[in-house]
Order: C-alpha cells, then structure tokens, then sequence
C-alpha cells in the first residue's frame, strides 16, 4: 500500500511535531535535508519555523505524505519564486522519506504527487531542486525526470575538508 498525500494540511502542533520529527529522524540517518547528525529536534525546530512562517505568508506549500497507519512518512516543500521574472517555476525543498520506508517506492511515489501538485499551481511549467553531491541522489531525481541543469563545486561544506556540489535540477512540467 502506497501513501496517501494531501497539499496544504492544517498546520497544528500535532504536524508540526511529527515533521519535525521526520527531519530529525532523516537527518540523523544521513539524509541530506540541510543538517549534517546528530541532530536534534531543538536543532531542526527553527527550520521548520521558518517554513511555516513562508506557508503562513503564501510563499510555501507543504506536501505530505501518509502511511498505512496515518502517520507522517513523507513531506516536501514547493516555494513560489517572489521574483517578478521567475514566477513560472517552483523550488522543491527538504524532500523527505522516513528511513523505516526506504526501498517502499515513497520517494517516487512522493516525487510524482509534487509534480501533480505544481501542475495544478497557476502558471507554473517546471520544479527546480538543488541536491548535495555525494549522495547519489541526483540519480533517484533523474529518474523520477529531473535533469542537471547547473553545479556549483564545493559549495557545500558538510565538515571541513569535506565539501560537496550544489547540483541545480530542473523538471519542465508539461500542462495538460
């Protein structure tokens, strides 16, 4: 059984709770969602209000996906562009599958109800990401469509001495 998505979820303090919990959990087994582990939810909590903060003001909208038993499993982040020339397109942001479901197919399947989710934004044609080298995940990305537009060496400094590539991904959305 898949998961269940829903756009825009109300944002109580039982979510919020539970997607920062999820960001802790994927950070702390290496996931790269812009924390390096350990971590704690203490640690993540400020994102997440900053997040919040941009879904209050209609800069953001949050995905997420649910499993079986109904809890949170999955989650993106599709950021309108405030630029006036950049308004046809959305940034995806801190894509995230709980570890206990890796191998599931809930990357993909979270992949697919993003894009389904931006054709249904009014002007938009296509999703950008930024992934960190290193991680192989820009080729789970390729294969759910997206593809390499730009990279920037070493822009990412996950601990001194390691520094990693910023990788820009782009997926056109064709309309319907």
């Amino acid at each position: 059984m898949g998961l269940i998505f829903e756009l825009d979820p109300r944002a109580d303090r039982s979510l919020s709770d539970a997607v920062v919990a999820l960001w802790t959990e994927v950070s702390n087994a290496d996931g790269a969602v812009g924390f390096v582990p350990p971590v704690t939810a203490d640690d993540v909590r400020p994102e997440w209000l900053k997040h919040l903060s941009a879904m209050s003001e209609g800069r953001a909208r949050l995905l997420v996906g649910y499993d079986e038993e109904g809890a949170v499993a999955a989650t993106a982040f599709l950021t309108y562009n405030t630029h006036r020339l950049m308004r046809h397109w959305i940034w995806l942001y801190t894509v995230m599958v709980h570890p206990r479901h890796q191998g599931k197919g809930y990357g993909r399947d979270l992949m697919t109800a993003a894009a389904d989710a931006a054709r249904g934004f009014d002007g938009i044609q296509a999703i950008r990401l930024t992934c960190r080298g290193g991680t192989g995940v820009e080729r789970f990305y390729a294969s759910c469509g997206y593809k390499e537009v730009g990279r920037v060496p070493d822009a990412i400094r996950v601990a001194p001495g390691d520094d990693r590539d910023d990788i820009i991904m782009l997926l056109p959305l064709q309309q319907a």
